[in-house]
């Protein structure tokens, strides 16, 4: 759901940035896009991958209460309790992992971070195509300190298959890639393999 002349893919606001990332805060309440989603921010666009989505009070001084004892559905909590959409917030996370610089992508960090307040879109099936044909952004996952990154790079190439015409020769292409990422560390190699298919 959009509201006014908000563009349908058009699913936050950047509420804090650096070169690595930003924390964007979603429109919706549970609007978060996937982990391992394919954002982008900004004109130039600046695109990054959705590390973690995060569910909690907009006064992060108030704690959330429990209101459902005697409820019968987690649906009539929400629905007896309207205040509950303005009181919480749904952000999502996200590792820059490219930027156009006119009419190319470098997979690689922009000189300077997103703006406070752009527009995050989750890119479409087309734009996943585009930006994962080449996999050089690989690079900048693999060495990211992120928890649990294996999971979103897995996550991430699983998404970008179904953007694929031919899912299965991707797949092979990225195994290939962060084959020479990862060659001296062929435990992670395998996991993240295994996290693909």
């Amino acid at each position: 759901m959009t509201t006014n002349n908000q563009e349908p893919n058009r699913i936050a606001e950047v509420v804090e940035t650096t070169t690595t990332g930003f924390t964007a805060q979603c429109y919706e309440l549970y609007g978060a896009p996937a982990l391992g989603s394919l954002v982008r921010v900004g004109d130039p666009a600046v695109y990054a991958v959705v590390h973690n989505v995060t569910t909690a009070a907009l006064d992060l001084g108030r704690r959330v209460m429990a209101r459902g004892a005697s409820e019968a559905t987690e649906e009539a909590v929400y629905h007896n309790n309207p205040q509950i959409s303005r009181l919480l917030a749904t952000h999502i996370e996200a590792l820059v992992v490219g930027h156009d610089v006119g009419d190319a992508t470098k997979y690689r960090l922009p000189s300077s971070p997103p703006r406070i307040h752009g527009f995050v879109y989750c890119c479409d099936a087309n734009e996943i195509a585009a930006f994962t044909d080449g996999l050089d952004y690989l690079h900048l996952l693999t060495s990211a300190s992120t928890p649990a990154i294996d999971e979103v790079i897995a996550a991430n190439l699983r998404l970008a298959a179904e953007s694929h015409s031919d899912p299965d020769a991707f797949r092979i292409r990225a195994g290939k890639a962060l084959a020479a990422e990862l060659a001296s560390d062929i435990a992670r190699l395998n996991a993240i393999l295994r996290g693909i298919s």
